[in-house]
């Protein structure tokens, strides 16, 4: 049963690895990485999975899967070119880091977080992503040789084998590229590991466009995902230790490239869920498994990138869009399901999505911003609402309507 769980804990590092790396490295390129820099960045992020991972599962014996922040790279991928540079990025990885410590330390952020609407939330995630899930419909348009076979693996697998339907993906890929690439691309990536560090710098515009709606992200869409699933199985760990312990991770990991280690929340179900190991007690092998596996995943961040140059950018895209098809179904769902703040939702989306960038201020920070004033506009209520039935006739409010209207105020 032992083997069990740590066959189920180098699954999910295997999983979570190869359906989004390329996310990562995209991510990374976009805000200034070079080959080598980025390379760097996800090594560094496997070695914080590694530590933070082995640090957690053996302190508190729960399978707490930890991974990296995908819709933080997706983050970056929209964000594109910062004033700075690499650097800045850098800087902004470690303001976020440090506002994820805080989360842990204090619970006013944590608060704030969870007093943002998730509609709104949603849509800000959705925004983000949408240019990457739209990538594999161009890679058919431009190059369908290529892309094609990777997106009807993708299908196949998505109906009978869900968990490997992008690490399939990607193996079509890499297949594709073999055949029909060159070489030429390898000139810019070091095979073997190499660590680079990044001296940070600390640009205000940049920190407000990369280390907020970082964090926001992170949390939003890793943290508190992450701690739901393992409510589904039974467990409750301690979340502010958790946050900071993967807050320590991604300030170690900042330097070297890496932009955020959080709680996973696709992949824990599989070192959570009862295929794991009968006894719920012996599910945190499955953790420390994972934190060996990823350790070893990053020895071939170097092979990774040189896989990314040689192939077509599009196709490094698509299949990065692929792996977030359902975070963009389920933010979508999450944003526009409820009647109760769509309008802001909607407001949202659309600003993020734009792309637009005001003041050196990427659109996922002022998409927050458009949607949470749209919310004050469209649903502040007036005064004469929010009395009770009984107000409204008589000029006082009886005890029933007070508590009724307490209870309405209650947080569902």
């Amino acid at each position: 049963m032992r083997v069990q769980a740590v066959m189920a804990g180098l699954v999910s590092a295997v999983v979570g690895y190869a359906s989004s790396f390329t996310v990562v490295l995209a991510g990374l390129r976009a805000v200034g990485a070079t080959p080598g820099q980025a390379a760097s960045g996800l090594l560094a992020l496997c070695c914080g999975i590694g530590a933070a991972a082995l640090f957690l599962g053996l302190r508190y014996r729960m399978p707490i899967s930890i991974a990296w922040s995908t819709p933080g790279a997706a983050l970056l991928v929209a964000t594109g070119p910062v004033p700075g540079g690499f650097p800045a990025a850098v800087g902004a990885f470690i303001v976020c880091a440090g506002l994820i410590v805080l989360a842990g330390l204090s619970p006013w952020p944590a608060r704030a977080i969870a007093a943002i609407p998730r509609p709104i939330a949603g849509a800000m995630l959705a925004g983000v992503i949408l240019s990457l899930c739209t990538a594999p419909i161009r890679a058919v348009v431009d190059i369908p040789l290529l892309a094609v076979p990777v997106v009807l693996t993708w299908a196949v697998l998505q109906r009978y084998l869900r968990q490997w339907a992008v690490p399939g993906a990607l193996v079509v890929a890499v297949i594709a590229i073999a055949v029909h690439g060159s070489g030429n691309g390898l000139s810019g990536a070091a095979l073997r590991p190499a660590v680079e560090l990044t001296t940070p710098t600390l640009n205000p515009s940049v920190v407000v466009s990369i280390a907020i709606p970082l964090f926001l992200v992170t949390m939003a869409a890793q943290n508190v995902p992450g701690m739901a699933v393992m409510a589904t199985y039974g467990y409750v760990p301690p979340l502010r230790p958790v946050l900071v312990a993967t807050g320590l991770a991604s300030a170690a990991a900042a330097p070297f490239g890496g932009h955020a280690v959080n709680l996973a929340a696709i992949t824990a179900a599989l070192t959570a869920g009862p295929d794991t190991h009968p006894d719920p007690g012996r599910r945190w092998i499955a953790t420390v498994a994972l934190g060996a596996g990823q350790l070893t995943l990053g020895l071939g961040a170097g092979l990774a990138m040189a896989l990314v140059l040689l192939s077509p950018p599009v196709l490094v895209t698509a299949v990065a869009g692929l792996a977030l098809l359902s975070a963009l179904g389920s933010s979508l769902a999450g944003a526009v399901t409820e009647p109760e703040g769509r309008e802001a939702a909607v407001v949202t989306f659309v600003v993020t999505a734009s792309g637009m960038t005001i003041l050196s201020i990427g659109a996922a920070f002022w998409g927050l911003v458009a949607g949470g004033l749209t919310a004050l506009l469209l649903h502040r209520r007036p005064p004469s609402e929010q009395q009770s039935p009984s107000t409204a006739q008589t000029g006082t409010e009886s005890p029933e309507g007070r508590a009724a209207a307490m209870s309405a105020d209650q947080p569902s």
